[in-house]
């Protein structure tokens, strides 16, 4: 059987680029979009299970856990995240808030097996680096985030996954614009290096896309 990984957040940019990262590696994908009629870059990819989800949607983020709480994933990249354009209120809620609700929901499903990966996509702007940190827009959102997942490494780590955070790099992508100097199939190739080869001494920390420990 092959391994089966969950992809939340993968129409577009980095989400797509992993989806085809771990197909063509031979893994069963799962992933979340917010329409599936709407599928952006993976409409017509063959191979993938296309699940609809809205990461704000709390019902239907426990929902979509029970439906795959037998999968018995190997591994959950968080990938969903918002930019510019938006609130700060809406920034945390999606960028800190919704990774680690959707994790726990499947975790609390049983859906992740036993030495399985939980990956959350990160950026090192919300790095603190020793400082207080930025309090709002991006980085603010993704500082947030980190802190929570260090709150919860230990109880996650408890479970029996492995989960880290991932930079992974500034990409050319929507988001990360034209001029990005990271193409999304290596961000993608680097990411699955990493998921693929995560070590329990690697839980718990924050990880760039090439393999690299990023300081918090």
């Amino acid at each position: 059987m092959p391994d089966r990984v969950l992809v939340v957040g993968a129409s577009r940019g980095i989400g797509a680029g992993l989806v085809r990262e771990f197909l063509t590696h031979g893994w069963q994908v799962h992933a979340t979009v917010r329409d599936t009629a709407e599928p952006g870059e993976l409409k017509g990819l063959a191979g993938v299970e296309l699940y609809e989800l809205d990461v704000r949607d709390v019902n239907r983020t426990v929902e979509l856990a029970s439906e795959l709480g037998s999968a018995q994933l190997d591994a959950i990249i968080h990938n969903a995240g918002i930019y510019r354009g938006h609130t700060d209120a809406e920034l945390i809620e999606v960028n800190a808030i919704a990774p680690i609700r959707t994790v726990q929901a499947f975790l609390d499903a049983g859906a992740i097996t036993k030495g399985g990966v939980v990956a959350l996509m990160t950026s090192q702007l919300g790095a603190r680096r020793g400082k207080e940190g930025t309090k709002g827009g991006y980085s603010g959102s993704k500082a947030r985030l980190n802190d929570a997942f260090r709150e919860r490494a230990d109880a996650w780590a408890a479970t029996g996954v492995m989960a880290v955070v991932v930079h992974p790099g500034w990409v050319r992508t929507d988001m990360g614009g034209a001029n990005a100097p990271v193409s999304v199939e290596d961000s993608a190739a680097g990411i699955y290096e990493l998921v693929t080869t995560l070590t329990g001494e690697q839980h718990g920390r924050f990880w760039t896309w090439q393999g690299r420990e990023h300081p918090w």
